[in-house]
């Protein structure tokens, strides 16, 4: 059986990785290649090169895909992705005699990836509503600060003992202190002062009497004669935990922001805490749409299972979030036009319906509701027709692409830095890593790539296209790749996952 990393394989192209159908709204593949340099150096099919058979789709069959303009809904995992352009709303295309960025005419941008996030940051700055409540310990887990935590008294609050051992005040030998039962315990008020060339039995914790020179752990001590000897040298002050070693009463501990997890409990105690001033976890609600969906059982029928209800929501409440409701609704614009405007949350996410097919009801539901659309189309792989709307109401709604990769990439792209606001959790962007190999990139948009971690670099990981899961699910995070691609050794913009890979033995990536 061979390891993890040789099974494990670098994307090699473009059209290798599950993304063909989306850049075949470029006229001729082959142009398309030959903007992004075909692959980098070791690639397996170069701009002239054939590829392998079954791997392009016929015309018709792409004619009969663009016109069912269903590349936005859920697929079926391990088909190809559809093409979208035909369906994008019109508001947002460039005009038919111009290109954008090198596109052809037609090929609808987007904003670029990096501005949308950063409109999902400045939209959730917007939300004036106070959110900031003081609330028990045991309730705090997994929010954010309201405001900075900072020491209500000094860590150790005393001068404690940080072995079992003996207490002793000078040089030795010392005569050891009979008179004091099992000596020192934690939890003992004051201790009665040391004299010079005294020793008492002290416990871990237990405060050290005034006066006390050092502490000698018992494994390094012996009694004889009732007489205390040391094995070893001895070190004024050895293992002894100061008052205020840790923090000083009044000290900043953790900022505003900082999610409050295990730890952070555990030191707010320390620190004299009963409550916690923090921000409420924002209200969520998942609708997922689509009559072609199952809850259960195999796909059959034409019909597919629903692999976003089940995988979005938990993925929203480690962001933070509060899921009130994850619903299906089917195509049906009237109920969604409900749903959206009678939602309590603060932000309703939907998948699919985000093109302009017959079924797509997004577009109609929000122009319907006054809502305004404030990011409309992102220049990213997978993921292009994601939008975010603001509601009359103020709060928001973010659309992802049926396919649930593409979702993924929606969910990354614009809930999660919104989420990261409204939740009032300090900003974790994207940071730079290398890649340990060639990366095949769009010829005009960024493109998220699943990758698992090695000490050597990134490794990205097949399976990627649009309508697969198999390769994130395997993943450390989304590896942010340029236009044009990257060359092995570059460093790339990461997207951590909330969660890390597990090792799969045997699994095959290639």
């Amino acid at each position: 059986m061979t390891g993890w990393d040789d099974e494990i394989d670098g994307i090699s192209g473009v059209g290798e990785i599950g993304e063909a159908e989306e850049v075949r709204e470029v006229e001729g593949i082959e142009d398309a290649l030959a903007l992004v340099g075909g692959h980098p150096s070791g690639s397996r099919h170069s701009p002239g090169s054939s590829r392998p058979s079954g791997d392009r789709p016929s015309e018709s069959r792409r004619s009969s895909e663009s016109r069912r303009s269903s590349g936005n809904r859920q697929t079926a995992p391990g088909q190809p992705a559809q093409s979208h352009s035909a369906s994008s709303p019109a508001g947002n295309r460039p005009s038919s005699s111009g290109t954008a960025a090198g596109r052809p005419a037609g090929n609808r941008p987007g904003v670029p990836w990096t501005e949308a996030r950063a409109l999902a940051v400045r939209s959730g700055r917007s939300v004036t509503t106070a959110r900031a409540h003081r609330v028990p310990l045991d309730q705090a887990l997994g929010r954010a600060l309201a405001e900075p935590l900072s020491a209500l008294t000094d860590l150790p609050s005393f001068d404690t003992s940080a072995m079992d051992g003996w207490a002793v005040s000078g040089p030795g030998p010392w005569s050891v202190r009979q008179d004091d039962g099992d000596g020192i315990l934690a939890g003992d008020g004051d201790a009665e002062s040391l004299l010079d060339g005294v020793a008492v039995r002290i416990a871990t914790g237990a405060r050290v009497p005034a006066d006390t020179t050092a502490v000698i752990r018992s494994e390094h001590a012996r009694v004889d004669g009732g007489q205390l000897h040391a094995g070893r040298e001895l070190i004024p002050g050895q293992d002894i935990r100061p008052r205020g070693q840790e923090c000083r009463s009044g000290e900043q501990l953790l900022p505003a922001g900082a999610l409050v997890t295990p730890a952070v409990l555990g030191l707010a105690a320390a620190a004299g805490y009963d409550e916690l001033c923090t921000v409420e976890r924002p209200r969520v609600e998942v609708l997922v749409l689509g009559d072609e969906l199952l809850t259960s059982g195999l796909p059959r029928d034409g019909l597919i299972r629903d692999a976003l209800g089940p995988m979005i929501s938990p993925w929203l409440r480690a962001l933070g979030a509060e899921v009130i409701a994850t619903r299906r609704i089917g195509d049906d614009a009237k109920a969604l036009y409900r749903a959206v405007t009678k939602s309590r949350a603060e932000l309703v996410i939907t998948t699919g319906g985000t093109a302009g097919g017959p079924v797509d009801h997004v577009h109609p539901v929000l122009s319907k509701a006054g809502a305004e659309l404030l990011v409309d189309g992102v220049a990213v792989r997978p993921g292009h027709p994601m939008l975010l709307a603001r509601l009359p109401s103020g709060r928001h709604l973010v659309g992802l692409p049926g396919n649930p990769l593409a979702a993924v990439s929606g969910l990354l792209t614009l809930a999660e830095p919104l989420l990261r606001v409204l939740a009032g959790r300090a900003g974790e962007g994207p940071y730079p890593v290398s890649v340990r190999e060639d990366v095949g990139g769009h010829p005009y948009d960024t493109r998220l790539v699943p990758f698992v971690h090695r000490d050597d670099g990134l490794v990205p990981l097949h399976f990627s296209g649009p309508a697969m899961l198999r390769g994130i699910a395997a993943a450390d995070g989304l590896a942010v790749v340029p236009p044009g691609g990257a060359r092995r050794g570059a460093e790339l913009e990461v997207l951590e996952l909330p969660w890390a890979a597990a090792s799969v033995d045997g699994g095959c990536f290639t």
